[in-house]
Parts: structure tokens; sequence; C-alpha cells
């Protein structure tokens, strides 16, 4: 019993580190990153431990196998977040990253917000959640490319 606890732990533990999505947070790296690729950036606004539609759209859409491998050769993912768990605060200079952030591409200060960058940090286009599939969602995504 004690082996089959310990395969389905590992099972587990190897399927999140596989169908993680790399999630960037430092947007100067993203941007070049996205400069020595020739990928556009997904800036994602999203309040993890608070905002109702960012979790669905964490669970629904970021997390899941279909969408990673879609997105992985595609986007650079720059995570934005907000939390408001003092458990969940960020470092100091990553919060202000943020800030700087969402004044210049999220001013209504809207949740989530995914905004769709060139790789020069350009806006491309702009949604939130929706209710869809992955591949779906990723299409939307794409069809702001220019």
């Amino acid at each position: 019993m004690q082996k089959l606890l310990i395969t389905c732990i590992a099972v587990v533990a190897i399927n999140f580190t596989v169908f993680a999505q790399d999630w960037q947070t430092n947007f100067e790296k993203a941007k070049k990153s996205a400069q020595e690729n020739n990928l556009n950036i997904v800036l994602v606004f999203q309040g993890s431990d608070w905002c109702a539609p960012c979790i669905k759209l964490n669970k629904e859409i970021w997390s899941t196998p279909e969408f990673n491998n879609l997105a992985k050769d595609h986007f650079i993912m720059l995570k934005a977040d907000f939390p408001r768990k003092k458990s969940n605060k960020l470092p100091e200079d990553i919060q202000a990253q943020n800030d700087k952030l969402a004044e210049t591409y999220n001013h209504q200060g809207y949740f989530p917000l995914v905004v769709v960058l060139d790789k020069n940090g350009k806006t491309l286009g702009e949604m939130g959640y929706e209710k869809s599939t992955p591949t779906e969602y990723f299409n939307k995504l794409t069809s702001f490319e220019r």
C-alpha cells in the first residue's frame, strides 16, 4: 500500500512538472526572451488568491496540458500577480514592477486582464476571462498578432 501511495505521489509530481506553464515574472527578461526568440508576450494581470475569474482562468486554461503544448513555442508568458493575503506577498521589487506594468497596461484595474504584447512591449490586443476551451482561448490570443 505504501509503494502504491509513493508511486501515485511521484506521478502527480511529474505531471505538474511536465505541464507547468513557464511563467516569467520579470518584464525586462520576458522582453529580452521575446526579442531573442521572435515571440509575442502574453501578460496576465491576476489576483491569484482572491480573484475568482483569475483562479478559473488558471485552472481552465493556463494549467492545462493542451494550452501549454500550444503556447510553449508561441508566447512568452508573463505574470503580474496582485495577491492580497500576507502569506502570498510578493518581494518589493516584483510588486513595484507589477504596479508599473498596471500603470502602463491595465489603467482600469481589471482582473483578470490578458494583454498580448509584441516583442517590444507594444499592445496588440487584450481580453479577460472567457469560458472556452484552451484551444479556443489560444486562438483568440493569436488573433491579435500582426
